[in-house]
């Protein structure tokens, strides 16, 4: 049998689909798996041990209509038994639509939130709610497979490599401080003061990572900090990333991408949600939740330029003592265990 998978971004999302390919792997290991992707997020899947065939979407190339034809054509070439689009947009429905109806692939495409709900949400009209995880929301895409769903056994993987640059950094605490969305992002003074009080308690500086467009808020966050951190940003590749956190103590992070590497490479993950439901992941013992659970929150699928309330009580109502305690916390729980 042979598949094709179809996941075309972003980081977080693609590394999630990694639960499911790995049920697919167990349940039919002689399956030949290739995983379409946009070129610029294939380090989120690439090295993957359960993708056969790595397949890059280039956007100038292939985008347009007939564009999309003709590497739906090129696809085709493939033999596949059956293509699956867990990723349900224009251009991933389109090419499982012509793969079905010109050259017979039997697709499958995964229940999406109800349209109008989205609308309604968006309106500030209903409270937004998940239906379910996004996990989940994946393997009901392959419910015709008989896949047995164990929680999100996510994976991530790098040259094995590139642990030795940062064996300096091992059980090193780490800071991911960005996000896609500016609602999505605890406060700069928050990330700053926790780093100063976690240094002043350990003796140890923490790690800032995070892409070029967080270079700013990284330097502001090691001025609040008093220069007690070591500012990564933008100097890491994804890999690189999962790399340095195969080997980290911990992760504190937003709901981001290095949330799911960290999870990916079995790094201890503190993730910090505001307008965003927790309730779209099903958490393991190794990932903590911090979530100030506002009244208003959640209050949107993907995060917003500026809160709607305008006032951003769910972020800005969090403080640095309120996350170092529950550190402290899982630390002394950790103790009592071992």
């Amino acid at each position: 049998m042979k598949i094709l998978v179809i996941r075309l971004s972003s980081i977080g999302d693609v590394i999630l689909t990694t639960a499911v390919l790995r049920a697919f792997k167990e349940k039919y290991p002689e399956t030949i798996i290739d995983f379409l992707v946009i070129d610029k997020f294939k380090d989120a899947i690439s090295l993957s041990p359960y993708v056969d065939n790595l397949i890059l979407y280039d956007k100038e190339k292939n985008d347009g209509l007939r564009n999309l034809i003709k590497f739906s054509r090129n696809l085709s070439k493939n033999n596949y038994d059956y293509v699956f689009d867990i990723h349900s947009k224009f251009r991933s429905k389109l090419i499982s639509f012509i793969l079905n109806k010109f050259y017979g692939v039997k697709s499958y495409s995964y229940k999406k939130r109800a349209f109008w709900k989205s609308i309604l949400v968006n309106l500030k009209l209903i409270k937004y709610k998940v239906d379910n995880t996004i996990v989940k929301n994946y393997f009901s895409a392959f419910k015709d497979f008989d896949l047995k769903y164990e929680g999100e056994k996510l994976n991530f993987s790098f040259e094995e490599n590139l642990k030795n640059k940062f064996e300096e950094y091992k059980n090193y605490m780490v800071f991911a401080v960005g996000a896609s969305k500016e609602t999505k992002k605890w406060t700069e003074e928050g990330f700053g003061k926790l780093a100063k009080k976690l240094y002043e308690t350990y003796g140890q500086k923490i790690i800032l990572i995070g892409g070029k467009e967080d270079c700013e808020r990284c330097d502001t966050i090691e001025k609040i900090s008093e220069n007690s951190v070591i500012n990564l940003a933008g100097k890491l590749t994804l890999k690189e990333t999962g790399a340095l956190l195969s080997q980290a103590k911990f992760l504190l992070t937003n709901d981001s991408g290095p949330f799911h590497i960290a999870r990916g490479v079995g790094c201890k993950t503190f993730v910090i949600f505001g307008p965003t439901s927790p309730e779209m992941f099903d958490f393991g013992e190794n990932e903590i939740l911090v979530y100030n659970n506002s009244d208003c929150s959640p209050c949107s699928l993907h995060g917003d330029k500026v809160c709607p309330k305008k006032h951003f009580n769910c972020m800005k109502k969090l403080s640095y003592e309120d996350v170092f305690n529950i550190i402290r916390s899982d630390e002394k729980d950790g103790n009592k265990k071992s």
